[in-house]
């Protein structure tokens, strides 16, 4: 539970607070993570000391639900010559390291990221006669970082998230985020590390899907140049009721289908609803850990094998610029992860840090058949996969979000891939690879055309190419919400 206050004295945990009205004149026990950030948004708002707080009331480290320790509010009054309107603008505190004593984040030196790395900031328009900030932002933040502390992937500028509700929960049609610098808040240097800040942008639906079949540093560069969907500061307006290619019907042609065309997709995995049996085999047989498949239960892993491989898939989600999927073999380094900036997974979709069996358990096995399950939002994304990814020498995998399933799909470019094209389907453990060459992809791509139609989908829908001993299946969600029925 949060509440809403002004900036408190650091006896009260606060950030908001100093004795006098230097921005140097901290008391001792002001954490010092904490003092670097409050800096921070000082340079920026000298007039505003004691901004405007929302904060747990009960702190995470103390067994309450929110990372966050406070979100401060500050007024921003825009800049008129930049067609930049007045905001509100929201500051987090807790995912970086604010403490230095181990209570959140393990203090690992000054030269590298401070806890997480990075703090979230937020800009919305402030409406007209609007004299308080709404409060709703800061539990948008929340989430995020509820999201980041369970899952321990961090952001990174350019990264989606898929929401698929108001942010707001109005009637708005912004209903997903993108992410990228704040462009005013500077990297701050603290003694646990160092803090950047993350800014949420604010998006429709068809801004996302822009973003996933191209990439999100692109379409954010186009919504800075809208002034109405965020203008060069990119504000969110919960109000605005046309997405950027309404409003310029020229960006999704000159822009968007060209940088496709041009440079493929970011995007190289989402978690999903899917699954996969292997038909080149009797069911009855699961002695070997295969699929997660309807109708089956997952098998379980032990903590030390999910330590074993959990950087496997997640290195495989990485953007790379070559090509390659990781060896089965990847260990952590003293069991912390060293370098999770530049592993991080692609987007809040790409949940990648769930557990496949390693190599020393299972042996990769070569499958004659295979029948692929996803549910309709997964399905959707298939014709992203093969364009935006595969036609450009990449690869993409889809996570199950229901258990250890992982398909990844590898086009004959990607090195490293257990699946060859003499052997197109490979499995480890429940970790199933699909390589597909150029032609089959185009031949793909003509068959699902109407997965292009969602709003004329009725499930369940199947594709299938005997000769190539696939079949693809799209669902409803139930039968991956009560895989037993």
């Amino acid at each position: 539970m949060e509440g809403v206050r002004p900036g408190g004295g650091p006896h009260a945990g606060g950030p908001g607070s100093g004795s006098g009205s230097g921005s140097g004149s901290f008391p001792s026990l002001f954490p010092p993570g904490l003092h670097g950030i409050y800096g921070e948004c000082r340079r920026l708002y000298p007039d505003q000391p004691n901004p405007l707080q929302v904060t747990a009331i009960l702190k995470y480290w103390l067994g309450g639900p929110d990372p966050l320790d406070y979100v401060s509010m500050y007024r921003n009054l825009g800049n008129p010559a930049l067609n930049v309107p007045e905001h509100w603008h929201y500051v987090s505190f807790g995912l970086s390291d604010l403490y230095g004593d181990n209570r959140v984040h393990e203090f690992t030196g000054t030269d590298g990221p401070s806890g997480f790395g990075f703090e979230l900031t937020f800009r919305l328009k402030r409406e007209t006669g609007e004299s308080a900030p709404p409060t709703w932002p800061a539990e948008l933040m929340q989430g995020l970082a509820r999201y980041v502390f369970q899952s321990e992937n961090t952001f990174c500028s350019g990264d989606h998230v898929s929401w698929h509700s108001p942010l707001d929960n109005s009637e708005s049609r912004i209903q997903h985020m993108l992410l990228t610098e704040d462009p005013q808040m500077q990297p701050v240097q603290t003694p646990f590390g160092v803090v950047t800040f993350l800014q949420i942008v604010g998006v429709c639906t068809e801004e996302l899907h822009a973003a996933q079949q191209w990439n999100g540093q692109g379409i954010l560069e186009l919504l800075r140049t809208v002034p109405v969907a965020g203008g060069p500061w990119l504000i969110t307006d919960m109000r605005r009721g046309e997405t950027i290619f309404e409003i310029d019907p020229h960006l999704q042609q000159e822009r968007v289908d060209k940088g496709i065309e041009t440079d493929g997709s970011n995007l190289s995995g989402v978690s999903a609803k899917c699954a996969w049996d292997d038909l080149s085999r009797p069911p009855e047989d699961d002695e070997d850990s295969r699929s997660i498949c309807i109708g089956t239960q997952p098998r379980r892993l032990s903590g030390k094998d999910t330590e074993q491989i959990r950087e496997t898939l997640r290195r495989g989600l990485e953007i790379n610029s070559k090509p390659v999927l990781p060896p089965i073999n990847a260990q952590r380094q003293n069991g912390l992860n060293l370098d999770r900036a530049p592993s991080r997974k692609d987007s809040l979709e790409s949940e990648s840090s769930a557990a496949i069996i390693p190599h020393e358990l299972i042996r990769t096995r070569q499958l004659e058949s295979v029948h692929l399950k996803f549910n309709q939002e997964s399905g959707a994304l298939i014709p992203l996969c093969l364009r935006g990814r595969l036609l450009h020498g990449r690869h993409f995998t889809y996570k199950s979000i229901t258990g250890d399933t992982a398909i990844t799909f590898v086009s004959t470019g990607v090195e490293g891939a257990f699946a060859t094209e003499e052997h197109p389907y490979a499995a480890h453990g429940p970790w199933l690879q699909i390589l597909l060459t150029e032609e089959f992809v185009e031949r793909m791509l003509e068959d699902l055309e109407d997965l292009n139609s969602p709003e004329e989908f009725k499930l369940p829908k199947e594709y299938s190419w005997p000769e190539k001993k696939l079949k693809v299946s799209i669902l409803p969600d139930a039968v991956f919400d009560n895989p037993l029925h």
